[in-house]
C-alpha cells in the first residue's frame, strides 16, 4: 500500500514555477492584438502586429508596434506589461491607430508618433510612459511621415526619417527641438538596388516581378560616429523580409551601402521574417535587433515579433544573428554565445490527438512551419494533443504557438487567457505533471516555458483547460533539449554554383545526412564574416538569391538532430 501510495504522489507531483528564466524565444510571447480592419479578415479573424520598436528607457524597455491600442515595457526582455492607450482623438482623421511608430528618446523624454501623411497626427511625450502619463508636445505634426523614426543625436540635434513605398526612397530631415518644426527640406536617402541587390527583389523567393519592392521602416543607430541608416524590404508578407543598412558620416548623408547586407535576415525555420525593426541596447550595453516575423495566413498583414542578438564587428560592420533564431537563447549574452544549445526533439515525430477538425491535421503542429496548424475539432476542456520524442531524451524547455481558428475577436482583448496542463511520459501510458496552468489567468499566445530542471522523457502531452476564442489549435508544438544519441555527421560535398547570367543568385548543394532532419547555411563577405544564416528542412539543396552581384560570397553548412550540430564544413568562396 505505502508503494502505491508513493507512486501515486510521484505522479503528481508538480514542477514548481521556473525561479529566474533565463532565456526566451522567438516570436516573442506577447498578448497581440487582434486585427483590428474587419475587411482584412475575410479568411478568419486573426492576431497581427508588425513594425516593432524597442527603446531603452530609465533602465526598462518600451515596446511599441502597429495597432495594439497601447504598448508594453519590461524590466528584464522576458516578462512584459501591457499599458492600454489609444494615441488618437476623434478629430484626428487617419486611417490606422497607431501603425509603424516611431519612438524615440530626447533627454529625459520619450516621444511617439504614428504613422500618417496627412499632418493630422499628434506627437506624444511623456516622463511617466510605465505611469501611462502622456501629453502633446505638438498637437499635429505638418509634415507627417509613413513609417517614421526619430533620432537623438548625442550633440543634441534631433532627426525624423520616414518612407514606405516602392516607388520613391527614404527621407530624412532635421527638426527643430523645440517646436518639431522641419529645418529645411526632406532629403533623400536611399533607394533600393533590386538590380544589383538580389535580396531586395520583390517575391517569396525573390522572383516575382508583377511589383517592384517595397522600402520602408527606416530607423538610425549611431557608432563610433558613423551613422548607420536600417530600413526594411522587399515586403512585409515574405520569408525574406529582411533589415538592410547604408552608413554615412552625417545624419543626413550621404549614405553607402554596407557590404555585409542584409543585416537582418531570416528565410528559414519556424517562423521567418527578420524586417522592419530597430536596434537597441541593453542594460549589459549589448546591442539587439527587435523586428517583424511572417504568418501570412489569413492575410497578408498577420505578423510576429522577434528579437535578435545584434552588433558591431572589430571593423564596425553592423551584424545581426538569427542562427537558430527561433530556439531559446540566453538573454544575458556575456562575451559567448547566445544560443543555448537546446534542440529541437520532435521534428515531424509522431503525433497523437483528441480530435481534428478537417484538414488541419495533427502532423501540422510538428512541421516546423508557423503557417501550417493543428486544430481539435473544438476548443473544449480536455482536448489534447501529444507528440512522441523518438526516444527518451533530456527535455530543457518547451514552445506553446496558438494558431487562430474560428477566432470571434477583433482589436486589443484585455481579460483573455489561455489554461492548460503540460505531462510528461518515458513510454506514452504513465504520465505525470510538467506544468500546471490551469490558474493561469495571461494571454500566452507564444507560450514558452522555460523547466527549472530538465526532465527525462520519450512523450510530451498538452492538454486543453482553457482557450480564449475558437478551437484548441497549435502551429507549433516545440520541445527543446538534448537526445540521447549523437550529433549529425559532416556535410560531404558541398557545391555553391554562381553563373555570370545573373550573379545576385546560387545554386547550393550538398550530399544528404542520414542523420540530420535541418541544415544550417552560413553565409557572408569574408570567411570570419559568415554573419547570415538560412536553416533549411527536409532538402539538400538551396537557391540563394539574395547576392550583391559586385561582390564575392562565402559558404559553410552544418548538419543539425536532435542530439547537437555537426562540426561546420570548410569555408567555399563564390566569385
Amino acid at each position: 500500500m505505502k508503494t502505491l501510495v508513493s507512486t501515486f504522489l510521484l505522479l503528481m507531483t508538480v514542477i514548481a514555477a521556473p525561479a529566474q528564466q533565463r532565456t526566451y524565444c522567438n516570436p516573442v510571447n506577447i498578448d497581440y492584438g487582434y486585427c483590428p480592419i474587419p475587411n482584412f479578415t475575410t479568411w478568419g479573424k486573426h492576431r497581427a502586429t508588425a513594425d516593432p520598436v524597442i527603446v531603452n528607457y530609465k533602465g526598462d524597455y518600451y515596446l511599441f508596434s502597429t495597432n495594439q491600442w497601447g504598448y508594453w515595457w519590461s524590466s528584464d526582455l522576458l516578462g512584459w506589461h501591457f499599458v492600454p492607450r489609444k494615441f488618437l482623438k476623434p478629430y484626428h482623421h487617419v486611417y490606422d491607430e497607431l501603425c509603424a511608430p516611431a519612438v524615440g528618446v530626447m533627454g529625459d523624454t520619450m516621444l511617439v508618433f504614428g504613422s500618417t501623411y496627412s499632418g493630422n497626427f499628434p506627437i506624444w511625450m511623456s516622463t511617466n510612459p510605465k505611469g501611462n502619463e502622456w501629453k502633446e508636445a505638438v498637437d499635429s505634426f505638418e509634415i507627417g511621415g509613413w513609417d517614421p523614426d526619430f533620432f537623438a543625436d548625442d550633440d543634441g540635434r534631433l532627426y525624423m526619417y520616414n518612407g514606405s513605398s516602392n516607388r520613391y526612397p527614404v527621407y530624412g530631415v532635421e527638426l527643430d527641438r523645440k517646436t518639431f518644426r522641419p529645418l529645411g527640406t526632406r532629403k533623400e536617402l536611399y533607394l533600393l538596388e533590386d538590380w544589383r541587390y538580389g535580396w531586395q527583389r520583390f517575391g517569396e523567393y525573390n522572383d516575382n516581378t508583377f511589383l517592384d519592392p517595397f522600402i520602408e521602416g527606416a530607423t538610425m543607430t549611431k557608432h563610433h560616429n558613423k551613422y548607420y541608416l536600417q530600413y526594411g524590404a522587399p515586403g512585409t508578407e515574405f520569408s525574406g523580409y529582411a533589415d538592410g543598412v547604408v552608413v554615412g558620416d552625417h545624419p543626413l548623408g550621404p549614405f553607402t551601402p554596407q557590404k555585409h547586407n542584409p543585416f537582418a535576415y531570416k528565410p528559414g525555420g519556424f517562423a521567418r521574417g527578420a524586417g522592419h525593426g530597430a536596434t537597441f541596447k541593453d542594460n549589459d550595453g549589448y546591442y539587439w535587433h527587435v523586428s517583424t516575423m511572417v504568418v501570412s495566413v489569413k492575410n497578408n498583414f498577420e505578423r510576429r515579433i522577434g528579437i535578435w542578438p545584434a552588433g558591431f564587428d572589430k571593423d564596425d560592420v553592423m551584424w545581426c544573428s538569427t542562427a537558430f533564431g527561433d530556439y531559446p537563447h540566453y538573454l544575458r549574452r556575456g562575451e559567448g554565445s547566445a544560443f543555448t544549445g537546446w534542440m529541437l526533439l520532435n521534428y515531424q515525430r509522431p503525433v497523437a490527438v483528441s480530435s481534428t477538425l478537417g484538414g488541419h491535421l495533427p502532423n501540422y503542429a510538428v512541421d516546423e512551419n508557423i503557417k501550417t496548424y493543428w486544430s481539435a475539432a473544438t476548443g473544449n476542456k480536455g482536448e489534447w494533443i501529444s507528440t512522441d520524442l523518438g526516444a527518451v531524451s533530456t527535455v530543457n524547455a518547451v514552445q506553446l504557438n496558438y494558431a487562430d481558428h474560428d477566432a470571434e475577436f477583433l482589436g486589443k482583448q484585455q481579460g483573455i487567457y489561455h489554461q492548460y496542463k503540460l505531462y510528461h511520459s518515458e513510454d506514452g501510458r504513465r504520465w505525470k505533471l510538467l506544468i500546471d496552468k490551469s490558474d493561469n489567468r495571461r494571454d500566452v499566445p507564444h507560450d514558452y516555458i522555460e523547466l527549472p530542471q530538465p526532465v527525462k522523457a520519450r512523450f510530451i502531452k498538452l492538454e486543453n483547460i482553457h482557450m480564449p476564442t475558437g478551437k484548441f489549435a497549435i502551429s507549433g508544438l516545440r520541445v527543446f533539449g538534448k537526445g540521447a544519441g549523437t550529433p549529425p555527421d559532416t556535410i560531404r560535398d558541398f557545391v555553391v554554383l554562381r553563373t555570370e547570367k545573373d550573379k545576385r543568385s546560387a545554386w547550393l548543394k550538398w550530399a544528404p545526412v542520414e542523420n540530420a532532419y535541418a541544415y544550417n547555411i552560413y553565409m557572408g563577405i569574408a570567411p570570419d564574416k559568415l554573419y547570415n544564416c538560412i536553416m533549411v528542412h527536409g532538402q539538400n539543396d538551396y537557391y540563394f538569391k539574395g547576392m550583391d552581384s559586385q561582390q564575392p560570397y562565402y559558404f559553410s553548412i552544418e548538419a543539425i538532430n536532435e542530439n547537437g550540430v555537426s562540426r561546420r564544413g570548410a569555408v567555399i568562396k563564390a566569385e
